[in-house]
């Protein structure tokens, strides 16, 4: 997506020619209002840096403006030259922008937006008390107007206001295509992403604040001469409002959307002044009509109806000498990655210890557990966005401490579980940003020579077969996947960590993954892989580090991980635990209180639950079971309501459900306990068990059930006005299923409730899962450790791959090898 194209050209020229043509024509007070609405461009320009590609927000960029003013009023008052004085001015509001910046850009949103209006008002009191410079409240006046020959010196202001305004408009344009512009863009998209290329958000977003500010300043330079008298009431912060509104009726990020905006903001109320007191009022109807009908500005919303975006595709052949050139690093003496004993805790859990594995260059080493296991946080520790409490992280040098977009330089990139493409850049501009390795580049040059190229064949050898100047937002889910991998690549790393990359592909596409990997590592790259698939685990994988609880409990090639009876365990939930069992077989009643028929789920891409059938009837307690990644998780979310399935039916007793909302089918009696239970972390335990009881429509006598709920979990009693947040996870996971009887459910549904709990809180918890079987609670159980599950229900249903491979009792699944192949990726 260039900004800086032959229609862009062809529309400044036009722009300029008018501007300096109105400049000779328009009587003086015509002229004045002119004059203050291309200064509003000018502003604007320097505010959709801020917004439109760091995704900044100030409401204090009058203050720029007025300090602008002052320095340029006072240059003028002492007979410094115009050009010179407005230079300065600009130069210094800049500077004042980045001292700013630095302490403001550390946090974001709203308080972000507070300091500057707090900037805003100390620069207008400072304008006040500040006398013996800036008058104070009287000002400063007399300040001499620029002059050159017989031109009209309003005229001439207009002509520097102009002819600035269209040098902005075309610095804006390359800004955007530029280096600085697409990192400011990247880090607007994604930060995490970004930090994850190399870029260090602060610089950016400081940058941008600079150069917002002085885009400011410069227009508000031109301020004393043309009134030729300001003080602080020149400058109201309600001005400061309307600058944002200028950027943001226009367009955010668009090239003509200040040009826009201040046409609307500054002239359209001199245009209604005959409709006297009206004026204001039709104003800000207009002005809301805009905001409600434009929500992108208006100039966004022109170019999302009319634009058209070009075709271009990658090569069908990959240029394999250009990428072997691009990888050829045989001088450097790096043999691969060397993690030494790391760990980390977040209060009092261990969510990573001992942790040891060397991942050497041109292999591919695969980390494997259950949920919960660790596995993602081993890599956020490599890739620095975690700090170990212990341990070595080594490639090359030390990298254990250091900040996630050094480690991004030091030559290692990574992908995430949902995919971080920077959305509003196009996949052409995703790649050629990462190119840059982190660092800002030029600030008018769009891209090196050969860098598309590169890009482009790096595209190919993904497998990406679109556009690459679609957008990223569009891209459907497997190209995302493509797209993220290809970009990771253009840094040119020496690792590349894949947190589940194949997530929500089709087996075909998954097969496709398998291959692209191993070539991936032929070039000399170390590939980390985090998956959940493991028939592509166990193919694609040179050695496998296997995590449970955070610890490493195995170490090997795929073969042998694959019979390790420890990994087996953990994965299927070896145990010690044996539950109460039903003093006889359930015999209910065969009328089915839920089911799903053909039911099949996706997340935008392949179908992640395909045509599955479930029935529970009343007082069963059912488990499904799967390795991670299976479905099981997805199923419950769609029967909730909480997603909307593709296809099929559900049903609850006597009503179809899949057409409800979440709330409404919790009114109609289903209630699901979430995986991570969901809590109101600041609210008690006993609010929290209110809270469960919200959906009822019946009297609810609040103590005797909540005795009822202390006296199944009793170590909740002590515990009752404890905010929920302070619990243990095992008393957490207790208050979850609390709340979600306390709305008397027809079916409980169960995610994952052993997950990241003690062993001994496990026992505990399904004692009491027990217990509400034999009260006749009909219960939905998913749990990753399948033994433990299958210890208290009556049937299961085993997923793989979204599909259901077996059904049986409880007895029978135990015995039956097919759920090991099922968690393992085959015998």
């Amino acid at each position: 997506m260039t900004m800086m194209n032959n229609k862009s050209f062809f529309g400044l020229g036009l722009l300029t020619l008018v501007s300096f043509t109105l400049c000779f024509l328009l009587d003086s007070y015509s002229l004045l209002v002119f004059t203050l609405c291309v200064l509003t461009v000018l502003v604007g320009v320097g505010l959709n840096i801020l917004m439109g590609m760091s995704g900044q927000i100030s409401f204090g960029h009058i203050a720029f403006y007025a300090i602008g003013a002052y320095v340029s009023a006072l240059l003028l008052i002492n007979e410094v030259p115009f050009v010179f004085a407005i230079i300065i001015a600009a130069f210094v509001s800049g500077f004042v922008g980045i001292l700013l910046a630095i302490p403001a850009l550390r946090v974001s949103g709203p308080y972000l937006a507070m300091i500057t209006i707090a900037f805003a008002f100390a620069v207008h009191h400072g304008l006040m008390e500040w006398r013996g410079l800036t008058g104070g409240a009287n000002g400063l006046m007399g300040i001499p107007m620029p002059t050159l020959g017989d031109i009209d010196p309003n005229q001439l202001l207009a002509l520097a206001a102009s002819f600035l305004m269209c040098i902005s408009l075309f610095a804006y344009a390359l800004l955007y295509n530029s280096g600085w512009g697409k990192s400011m863009r990247a880090v607007k998209a994604s930060p995490i992403a970004a930090r994850s290329l190399g870029f260090n958000p602060i610089q950016t977003k400081t940058a941008a604040f600079a150069i917002s500010a002085w885009f400011t300043g410069l227009a508000g330079a031109i301020i004393p001469p043309l009134m030729m008298y300001i003080s602080p009431s020149t400058f109201p912060f309600s001005q400061s409002i309307l600058f944002v509104l200028v950027v943001i009726i226009g367009g955010t990020g668009t090239l003509w959307g200040p040009v826009f905006g201040a046409i609307i903001v500054v002239v359209l109320p001199e245009m209604l002044s005959p409709l006297a007191e009206y004026r204001l009022l039709i104003f800000a109807a207009l002005l809301l009509s805009v905001l409600w009908g434009a929500p992108r500005g208006l100039f966004g919303e022109l170019q999302r109806r009319f634009a058209k975006t070009q075709i271009e595709l990658p090569p069908k052949l990959v240029n394999q000498q250009l990428l072997l050139q691009f990888y050829d690093r045989a001088s450097n003496a790096i043999t691969g990655l060397k993690v030494d004993n790391i760990g980390i805790q977040f209060g009092g859990v261990k969510a990573a210890q001992s942790v040891s594995f060397d991942a050497s260059l041109g292999n591919v080493t695969s980390i494997i557990g259950p949920n919960g296991a660790g596995k993602t946080t081993v890599l956020n520790m490599i890739s620095g966005f975690y700090q170990p409490d212990q341990g070595c992280i080594e490639l090359g040098e030390q990298l254990a401490g250091k900040n996630a977009y050094q480690i991004a330089r030091s030559g290692i990139a990574r992908t995430y579980q949902t995919s971080q493409l920077f959305d509003d850049m196009s996949v052409l501009e995703n790649l050629l940003s990462a190119m840059q390795q982190g660092y800002m580049g030029t600030p008018f040059v769009s891209q090196k020579t050969g860098q598309k190229e590169l890009a482009l064949n790096l595209l190919a050898l993904v497998g990406y077969s679109g556009s690459i100047h679609t957008p990223s937002q569009d891209l459907p889910h497997v190209d995302r996947r493509l797209v993220e991998i290809a970009r990771a690549l253009a840094t040119r790393p020496w690792v590349l960590l894949l947190d589940e990359p194949a997530a929500g592909l089709s087996r075909q596409d998954t097969d496709k993954l398998s291959a692209l990997l191993r070539v991936i590592a032929s070039y000399g790259i170390a590939v980390i892989l985090v998956e959940h698939d493991m028939p592509l685990v166990m193919e694609v994988s040179d050695q496998i580090l296997v995590l449970d609880a955070g610890k490493p409990i195995a170490q090997g090639a795929p073969n042998i991980i694959r019979q390790d009876k420890t990994v087996i365990e953990a994965y299927l939930g070896g145990t010690d635990y044996q539950a109460q069992p039903r003093k006889s077989p359930w015999k209910g009643n065969k009328d089915a209180v839920l089911f799903c028929k053909k039911l099949s789920v996706d997340y935008g891409a392949a179908p992640v639950v395909h045509d599955v059938d479930i029935v529970v009837y009343p007082g069963e307690l059912v488990a499904i079971l799967g390795a991670n990644g299976a479905g099981k998780s997805s199923i419950l979310q769609a029967l909730a309501g909480l997603k909307r399935p593709i296809s099929g039916h559900i049903g609850l007793q006597d009503e179809y459900i899949n057409e409800l909302s979440a709330n409404e089918i919790a009114h109609r009696g289903l209630a699901l306990v979430p995986e991570g239970r969901q809590l109101f972390t600041n609210l008690s335990v006993r609010d929290n068990l209110l809270m469960g009881a919200y959906s009822r429509t019946d009297i609810v006598d609040e103590n005797a059930e909540i005795n009822e709920i202390l006296n199944r979990f009793p170590r909740l009693k002590d515990r009752i006005d404890s905010e929920a947040g302070l619990l243990s996870g095992g008393e957490q996971q207790m208050v979850a299923v609390g709340r979600a009887l306390m709305a008397k459910p027809k079916v409980l549904l169960l995610d994952e409730p052993s997950l990241g709990l003690a062993p001994a809180m496990i026992g505990e918890l399904y004692d009491a899962l027990a217990t509400l079987r034999d009260d006749g609670v009909t219960i939905l159980l998913v749990d990753q450790m399948a033994n433990l599950a299958l210890q208290v229900a009556d049937r299961g249903y085993v997923l793989e791959t979204g599909r259901i491979v077996k059904s049986a009792n409880a007895k029978e699944l135990l015995a039956n090898p097919e759920l090991e192949q099922a968690y393992m990726g085959g015998s």
